[in-house]
């Protein structure tokens, strides 16, 4: 069979600086392997590689989510179908060795044999911003953490004198005095050394609030943009929000079904039966971020929604647990989470409402006054720092009713 005629397979084990690749047959048989720099120049050496061997139909790429998410978006924009593939398992390992050719041939084999089946994330739209955004967010989030331990721990162990002043105030206010302090002497003296300690983490915890309130208003902002309807989903705030998009992608079609997204938060029971046994067991794999997103919103729903702690009150008669509860909302709150993000509805956002309003000449107590609601909720509904979409669906109904007239 000519080269031409051939189909070839892929497979590439990504480093930072050199990506080792191995291309086989339709059949399995291994034709050859090479190593690429990790530059643009190299990912079309590594690509015209591949296809001098055939025509190439998949290529299973390792790490699509650090080293070799360069190569996987480069692949992809040149038409050529790239799945995400997992690091071998180490029987193999210990049965055939580690090497980076072995690891590229196996990464083809997985694509053959339909181990690799996950499309990786693209990673080129608003969604990769709000990544990048959160990973400088929950930074300063932990930091600032760190920070307000140690002032609390250096004020455990501080001469009486501070001990005594600053013990019983709460944290807001330890922080502002600490900012406060003048170090006017010796620092060999204990009292001043931790006047001067207590100042420059009280400093650090002010400069890492600001940072944090900025990264919030631009996370605030952004998940808005990507997902409007997945705002408007009772618990979900921006951060919630901003983990959901982030677990899914820009690309969310890439997930086969609900069952598929369930899996990868880590809210689909397992099988665990044996012999007569049949039960499930809990699912401990999968994104953690995302189970705990989910958490959240059951939680928030448990404490403000109706209809979800009437289910819980029901439950509870049954026998449930308030953990099990849980469990059981994470997997229904999963199959709507889901539809949002691939299908999401279509809502009225707050720029359009408020361009519609002063459009139509009505200020914010006139429409406050005909949808029967504070001001206060039309103008946060208006400035997007609010969702209530079957307020927001009344709104942009009224409005249009008054354009039509």
């Amino acid at each position: 069979m000519s080269q031409e005629q051939r189909s070839v397979i892929g497979g590439v084990d990504t480093h930072k600086d050199v990506h080792v690749a191995a291309v086989i047959d339709d059949v399995g048989k291994i034709l050859d392997t090479s190593s690429f720099d990790t530059t643009a120049a190299g990912y079309r050496k590594l690509l015209a590689w591949l296809r001098s061997y055939g025509e190439l139909q998949r290529v299973g790429v390792e790490g699509t989510g650090s080293y070799g998410a360069g190569l996987a978006h480069y692949l992809a924009t040149e038409g050529i179908a790239v799945l995400a593939v997992n690091p071998p398992n180490r029987q193999m390992r210990r049965r055939r060795g580690k090497s980076d050719p072995v690891d590229a041939e196996s990464a083809a084999r997985s694509v053959l044999n339909g181990e690799a089946t996950t499309v990786p994330k693209s990673g080129q739209s608003l969604v990769e911003s709000i990544r990048v955004l959160r990973v400088a967010f929950t930074s300063a989030r932990n930091s600032r953490t760190r920070v307000i331990l140690q002032i609390r721990d250096l004020i455990v162990t501080a001469p009486d004198q501070l001990r005594g002043v600053l013990g019983p105030l709460s944290t807001n206010e330890r922080v502002a005095r600490c900012a406060r302090f003048r170090v006017l002497g010796d620092l060999a003296d204990p009292s001043e050394a931790s006047r001067l300690a207590l100042r420059t983490l009280a400093r650090r915890y002010v400069a890492l609030s600001a940072e944090m309130e900025e990264l919030k208003h631009s996370l605030d902002d952004l998940t808005a943009r990507a997902n409007p309807a997945l705002r408007a989903v009772k618990g979900v705030g921006p951060d919630v929000a901003a983990i959901l998009l982030v677990a899914a992608g820009d690309n969310p079609e890439r997930l086969r079904n609900e069952a598929a997204f369930a899996a990868m938060c880590g809210v689909s029971p397992v099988q665990a039966s044996s012999g007569k046994t049949t039960r499930h067991r809990l699912n401990r794999s999968g994104n953690r971020q995302a189970n705990h997103a989910l958490w959240r919103i059951a939680n928030a729903r448990l404490i403000t929604d109706a209809e979800t702690r009437a289910y819980a009150a029901r439950r509870t008669s049954e026998g449930k647990s308030r953990r099990e509860i849980v469990r059981c909302l994470k997997r229904y709150i999963a199959r709507e989470v889901f539809r949002t993000l691939t299908r999401p509805e279509a809502i009225p956002v707050g720029a359009d409402l408020h361009d519609a309003r002063t459009a139509a000449g009505f200020n914010l107590n006139q429409v406050a006054a005909v949808l029967r609601v504070d001001p206060t909720r039309v103008s946060r509904l208006e400035r997007a720092l609010d969702f209530d979409r079957e307020l927001a669906n009344r709104y942009a109904a009224w409005l249009t009713a008054q354009n039509a007239a």
